[in-house]
């Protein structure tokens, strides 16, 4: 039988166990094997499998809570204990709880994995009860809960070698009739196995929401404070918290630490002293409180700096930005501002940490890469793309996601090459959400098991190749997740088909590949984009972050400041999160447009002018809190021939937060009303700042020479314009003798 047929034969087992009707297993139930499945990708920070499963229709919901162990790989016996409660309105008396082993015994590929755990109804594919190994349930009232324990030993579950082991647990009457089930994975590896090691690559991300404002407050002894728009941080930073405890769990673990040097700015800035904002994104530094989280933070950098130590560290552009949004609808501008920021970042990153991280790594959302994607992020610098494998594929073989695991570097063209990385297990880790204690056992026993089934099936799939997983979790990684991954990780190495390996090895020697065009990405990761509207804001702040730079004395600290914010205002952190994407960034205007309102002109309705010359007030109020030292005044007469300003441009300084009243001279020439525009100008390149001020200048005792000066001009004016009327009308009769 041909290779082709085999597979044929095996997709048709499956459509027709599938089809069997739900009830007791027979023994003579087919061997089935479920061919490979790919997995599309998610809205948000991974691909999503399709094996959730839906509601089942059973009265009793049966969970797992414990396992062991987690590998089998020796004789002996495995323990399960888990709850049933009954979800229905009546007693249910006489049931045992029983174990089945699947019929086709272990998953030959990582589909026939999804297959199982995507089942809601018992199939003759569960395989048949072990009959001499159940226990008892007591009666168990309406809505109660009951424990269970269950313990079998290896040579009674009729296990064929290694591989992964669909397990379902049933809660059944005497006569078969199943009231509950809960599935479950049974990885066995037996000792002296001796298949190719998966070379195993694992990212460890420390990232978190922007904090961090762009408005920043000056104190008496002139430093400036930043503000913060929340004091979450004290708490992730903080014992127990859980950027503390991702930094105290991935020590001394073989992982690849990939850190947004944003976090490192905030914590710093957190030990230095800063405010909290009592409304996020006002405009008013005064409108602050203390920040109360130095301690914790400076108690963070100082774990992290430790965990590090010799370990691989890659740093992430700053701020974490989006690049697929940037990509579709970012304006070039905001490339070189990105740029920049990352380029700082790689370096605080690196004194703060006292490592020498690898910098140029970008890491588009759910790993979706595209040609566009790919282009921006060599404009940032960034020439290594983690993907998902759903955008790149080497020439003459297609990557394969849910499948066979062959992840590792493609190159690109263009100086960029894509790591690829297992989009199910991603995915796993994305959609897992196990809570804290004993609430999050059944989550995370389940997310433990699955991982050992997913990487051990992968082993078996080429069980004599050598191969690489990279495996990257959710952004911010809750901590029950990174528990129950290093977990896994730690039983895959000690049963031996793991091997931990490093982020230079993933790279090595990477394939030719290609890339699709923007019009493969899923249409759920496009709708969780940063709108083209929110990033035209951002665009606009940044021309006016430069505008008022040109008007401070000191621009560097209020320059750095900004531009830290507009890279946060396009972080990918905003993914899903459109309310708060949008409170920033109008936070960073509020600021801006306060900025830039603070430095203006104080009206007035009129003066007196007495003489032929005088000295007008003009008040420039300053409320930076900086001098003022980029603009200058220019005043305008609307009747030049009674009064003018004898200055063309006269420079303002003021010192922050005061207002300085500047005085022009005038020279007047007829008595009478005057109107004078005075407007502010940057000195840097003569724009127009701010709103002009008109205001009406009276005339008064001009001295009568003056007067006689200009009644003088006024006539020798109207006598050059009598005389020019004269020789028009004479070359008028010249030209009509003419003809």
């Amino acid at each position: 039988m041909t290779a082709w047929a085999r597979a044929y034969g095996r997709t048709i087992a499956v459509a027709v166990a599938l089809l069997l009707p739900a009830g007791p297993a027979t023994a003579a139930t087919p061997s089935v094997r479920a061919p490979a499945v790919r997995h599309a990708p998610a809205v948000r920070d991974a691909p999503a499998t399709r094996d959730a499963p839906a509601p089942h229709p059973y009265p009793l919901d049966v969970e797992l809570r414990s396992l062991s162990p987690a590998v089998v790989r020796h004789d002996g016996e495995v323990r399960i204990s888990g709850t049933v409660t009954n979800t229905s309105g009546r007693r249910v008396t006489g049931a045992h709880i029983g174990l089945r082993i699947g019929a086709a015994g272990a998953a030959d590929t990582r589909g026939a994995l999804a297959v199982h755990a995507g089942r809601t109804v018992l199939t003759r594919a569960d395989g048949t009860e072990l009959t001499a190994h159940t226990a008892r349930l007591a009666r168990l009232d309406a809505h109660a809960r009951r424990r269970f324990d269950l313990t079998v030993p290896v040579s009674g579950l009729g296990l064929e070698g290694a591989g992964a082991y669909p397990l379902t647990v049933t809660a059944a009457r005497p006569d078969g009739r199943v009231l509950g089930l809960a599935r479950g994975q049974l990885p066995v590896y037996p000792d002296g196995t001796a298949l190719e090691r998966l070379r195993t690559t694992v990212l460890w991300p420390v990232t978190d929401v922007p904090h961090m404002e762009a408005l920043t407050r000056r104190t008496g002894d002139d430093s400036v404070l930043p503000v913060f728009r929340d004091d979450a941080l004290t708490a992730a930073f903080g014992p127990g918290g859980r950027l503390r405890r991702l930094v105290e769990l991935g020590e001394d673990q073989p992982v690849t630490w990939a850190i947004d040097p944003d976090l490192i700015v905030q914590a710093q800035a957190m030990t230095r002293g800063y405010r909290v904002a009592r409304t996020p994104g006002s405009s008013d530094p005064q409108e602050a409180g203390p920040g109360r989280g130095g301690k914790a933070a400076a108690g963070w950098l100082a774990a992290l700096r430790k965990a590090v130590r010799g370990r691989d560290v890659i740093v992430l552009p700053y701020a974490d930005p989006d690049l697929a949004s940037l990509a579709r609808r970012g304006d070039p501008a905001l490339a070189a501002l990105l740029h920049r920021a990352s380029a700082t970042g790689t370096a605080v990153v690196n004194r703060a940490l006292d490592v020498r991280a690898r910098d140029g790594v970008a890491w588009p959302a759910a790993g979706v890469l595209d040609a566009g994607i790919a282009g921006y992020a060599r404009r940032l610098g960034l020439d290594t793309v983690l993907a998902s494998g759903e955008g790149p594929g080497p020439y003459g073989a297609s990557l394969v996601a849910g499948g066979a695991t062959d992840d590792g570097a493609v190159a690109l063209g263009g100086g960029s090459t894509a790591l690829t990385y297992d989009a199910t297990i991603a995915s796993l880790l994305f959609r897992s959400h196990p809570a804290a204690g004993a609430a999050g056992e059944p989550a995370r026993l389940a997310l433990r098991q699955r991982l050992l089934a997913e990487t051990l099936t992968a082993v078996r799939e080429l069980p004599y190749a050598a191969r690489d997983l990279v495996v990257v979790p959710p952004r911010r990684m809750p901590v029950g997740i990174a528990r129950t991954l290093l977990s896994a990780l730690a039983a895959g190495q000690e049963a031996g088909w793991l091997e931990p390996s490093r982020f230079e090895v993933a790279l090595r020697e990477p394939e030719a590949g290609e890339l699709r065009d923007s019009g493969g990405r899923p249409a759920g990761l496009r709708a969780s984009e940063l709108p083209p509207e929110r990033l035209a804001a951002v665009t606009r702040d940044r021309r006016r972050l430069r505008a008022l730079a040109k008007v401070l004395s000191d621009a560097r600290a209020t320059v750095a400041s900004v531009r830290a914010a507009l890279a946060r205002s396009v972080s990918t952190g905003w993914r899903g999160d459109a309310a708060g994407a949008r409170a920033y960034q109008e936070g960073v205007a509020r600021y801006l447009t306060a900025s830039i309102a603070s430095v203006r002109l104080v009206p007035k309705s009129r003066v007196v002018v007495t003489g032929g010359s005088a000295t007008i007030p003009v008040t420039v109020a300053n409320g930076l809190q900086q001098d003022l030292t980029g603009v200058e005044l220019r005043v305008l007469s609307s009747r030049p021939e009674r009064a003018r300003a004898v200055d063309r441009a006269v420079a303002v300084r003021a010192s922050r937060a005061v207002s300085r009243t500047v005085r022009v001279r005038v020279s007047a020439h007829a008595n009478g009303p005057v109107r004078l525009t005075a407007q502010l100008y940057t000195r840097d390149d003569g724009r127009p700042w701010g709103a002009p001020m008109t205001f009406t200048a009276d005339v008064r005792s001009v001295p009568s020479g003056a007067v006689a000066f200009v009644a003088v001009g006024l006539g020798l004016i109207a006598l050059a314009a009598a005389l020019r009327l004269r020789t028009a009308r004479r070359r008028a009769g010249v030209g009509r003798g003419g003809r």
